[in-house]
């Protein structure tokens, strides 16, 4: 089992993570929690190039970098200075805008700072993780700003986000899920669940029709009847209150609906995480995620098709 070595706080962060080789055998662990394992033929002795810090497999000579399968693989930015960025958007329990990771880290650009958040918020994602279970309320919403036309069920150019809530009995909300559906039909509602409420639990949704597979399936389904608004779905309602009310806190409510999805993850990691009583902990499960999502690369995060359209070419 992986030790938890996390520090509590902006002082002790900057005594464990001083230099460059802090960070990295930081990261070494992290990566290698049993011992350094080659991907190519599985050896494990190595040593550690002195230019570039490469890890050299005495067997087959392949050199593997730290940064690679990580959300910083590719940078030629420090450790330290990743790790600072990892540590700042950690502890700060609402988040961080990009434009106040550029001051504090002293990025030339805002395009490097809003990027490396994406990246960052990619690996609050954890592929795997348990689903919800018992009672769970579960409703879609719609995200965009505001616009004429029919609202509700059917609204244009705005993008349509489903939402689970885990109810506990007696402690209020447990986890959520979040996720951008291309629609509020059956196929995509189902979809969702399947993929975010475990089975033989109880879905309690309103009386909408896209919810009627249920009927048919591995669920309990509970509707809710009623026409007064502060009785339907009440954790939900609370639940997209908050994080539209989050979007416009940190981010000015001004986020591209085709990065809808990065900006749900970052809500649900920090909400499912909300009763912590310890930040660096939080920072612990970063840098855990961290090394196992591999980074979004920059055209793929501006929309590009490809890594070859210039960047003026992409609406």
């Amino acid at each position: 089992m992986q030790e938890e070595i996390f520090p509590n706080t902006l002082i002790e962060f900057e005594k464990e993570f001083a230099t460059e080789e802090q960070c990295r055998d930081y990261l070494f662990k992290m990566k290698y929690p049993n011992g350094f394992c080659c991907p190519k033929c599985n050896h494990n002795e190595y040593w550690l190039t002195t230019k570039n810090h490469l890890l050299h497999c005495k067997n087959c000579g392949r050199q593997t970098s730290l940064k690679v399968g990580t959300i910083m693989e590719s940078s030629n930015k420090s450790l330290l200075l990743w790790f600072h960025a990892i540590f700042l958007v950690a502890f700060q329990k609402s988040g961080i805008s990009a434009k106040n990771l550029q001051n504090q880290l002293g990025f030339g650009s805002y395009q490097t700072a809003w990027s490396w958040l994406h990246k960052i918020r990619n690996a609050m994602r954890r592929e795997g993780r348990s689903k919800l279970f018992g009672y769970v309320e579960t409703d879609e919403s719609l995200y965009g700003g505001i616009k004429k036309g029919k609202r509700g069920r059917g609204a244009e150019n705005k993008q349509y986000f489903a939402v689970g809530v885990e109810l506990k009995t007696g402690t209020g909300l447990g986890r959520i899920r979040m996720d951008v559906i291309e629609n509020a039909g059956g196929q995509s509602l189902k979809k969702f669940i399947e993929n975010n409420v475990k089975e033989n639990s109880n879905v309690i949704t309103d009386g909408w029709n896209g919810y009627n597979f249920l009927k048919d399936s591995k669920y309990d389904h509970s509707i809710v009847e009623t026409d007064d608004p502060d009785k339907k779905l009440p954790h939900i309602h609370l639940v997209v209150s908050l994080f539209k009310r989050w979007i416009l806190g940190i981010h000015q409510g001004s986020i591209n609906k085709k990065h809808l999805q990065l900006y749900l993850d970052e809500f649900v990691f920090r909400f499912n995480r909300r009763k912590s009583k310890s930040r660096g902990k939080v920072f612990f499960r970063l840098m855990q995620q961290a090394v196992v999502n591999k980074a979004i690369p920059y055209w793929k995060i501006v929309g590009r098709l490809t890594a070859n359209i210039p960047l003026k070419a992409v609406a």
